[in-house]
C-alpha cells in the first residue's frame, strides 16, 4: 500500500560516444528535477552510452559495487539527497565477453540498496536496422522491488515491458519504474499502449524514462518519456529531446483507483 504522497521525475536523454559528456549531461538533469523537488529521479536506459561500435560498453564497464561511475551516482544521490534509479548501465559479467545491462538503486544516503539485471533480452530485424542484445548481454533471472519511504517500487528495463508475467510476479508494488530506449518503429507502434496496459494491470503507478532523438552513434530513439496513474491516465509526458518531467503521485489516486475496480483481488491465476 502506498504509503505518502512524492514527486517523481523522468529524465529523457539523447546519449552519445562520450561517457563524460553523457554522465554531465545526466549530472545536469537530475539536479534541475531535484531544484523542481523531485524526490525519486530516473534515468534512461544506456544514458552512459550509445556507441555505434556495440563493444564500447566493456571499456567502460564495472564490477559490481566498485568503479567511478557507480561512485559518481552515489555521490550525486547523497548531494541532492534523492533517490536515484540509475537507468541502465553496463557491469562485468560472468564471462568475459558479455555484460550485463543493469539498473542501480541509490537512496539518499548514496548507498545501493537494489541492482536489477535486464532479464529479456531485445532482438529486431527491420531492412538495415538490426539488434541482437543477446550477442553481447547476459541476461539477468530476478525481478526485483525496493522499498522507500513512500511506497514499493518495482523495475523492468525496456523489451521487459513487453512481458507482463514480469511485473504481474512483482510483489504488490505502488509504482513501475522502466528506463527505456524503445526504436523508433517499435516505439511509434507499440510504447503508448505497453505502458498505459502495465499500468493498468498492475493498477499502480508508472515512470518511464526514455532516450528520445537522434543520436550521434546513427541511432534514433523514440523518446516519449512519461508517467502515467493506475488508471493509465498520463501524468506527464516529453515527446523528443534531453529533458525532464515531474509528476506529483497521490496515495489519494492510488486507493481511488484500487477501491472502484479491485481487479488486483480479482485475480485466479
Amino acid at each position: 500500500m502506498m504509503l505518502a504522497d512524492f514527486k517523481v521525475a523522468g529524465v529523457q536523454m539523447v546519449s552519445g560516444e562520450d561517457l563524460e559528456q553523457n554522465l554531465k549531461r545526466a549530472e545536469y538533469w537530475v539536479t534541475q528535477a531535484a531544484e523542481q523537488g523531485a524526490q525519486l529521479i530516473a534515468l534512461p536506459e544506456y544514458f552512459t552510452l550509445l556507441h555505434h561500435d556495440e563493444r564500447a560498453k566493456f571499456e567502460i564497464a564495472e564490477t559490481y559495487g566498485d568503479g567511478p561511475i557507480q561512485q559518481r551516482l552515489a555521490s550525486l544521490a547523497r548531494k541532492l539527497n534523492i533517490w536515484l534509479v540509475a537507468g541502465s548501465l553496463p557491469l562485468k559479467g560472468r564471462q568475459s565477453d558479455h555484460v550485463t545491462n543493469t539498473t542501480l538503486v541509490f537512496d539518499s544516503e548514496g548507498l545501493c540498496i537494489a541492482r536489477y539485471d535486464k532479464i529479456h533480452l531485445f532482438s529486431f530485424q527491420k531492412g538495415e536496422e538490426c539488434y541482437n542484445e543477446s550477442a553481447s548481454i547476459e541476461a539477468g533471472t530476478q525481478p526485483i522491488c525496493f522499498d522507500t519511504p513512500w511506497g514499493r517500487v518495482g523495475l523492468g528495463i525496456c523489451y521487459d515491458l513487453r512481458f507482463p508475467e514480469l511485473f504481474r510476479g512483482l510483489d504488490n508494488v505502488d509504482l513501475l519504474i522502466v528506463p527505456s530506449a524503445f526504436t523508433v518503429p517499435t516505439g511509434r507502434a507499440h510504447w503508448e499502449v505497453l505502458l498505459k496496459a502495465r499500468a493498468i494491470e498492475n493498477q499502480c503507478f508508472l515512470l518511464a524514462p526514455a532516450q528520445g532523438g537522434h543520436h550521434e552513434s546513427g541511432r534514433k530513439t523514440w523518446g516519449h518519456t512519461m508517467t502515467l496513474d493506475p488508471w493509465g491516465e498520463k501524468l506527464a509526458e516529453l515527446e523528443t529531446g534531453e529533458g525532464i518531467i515531474v509528476a506529483e503521485l497521490k496515495v489519494s489516486r492510488f486507493v481511488e483507483v484500487r477501491q472502484q475496480l479491485s481487479s488486483w483481488l480479482h485475480r485466479r491465476l
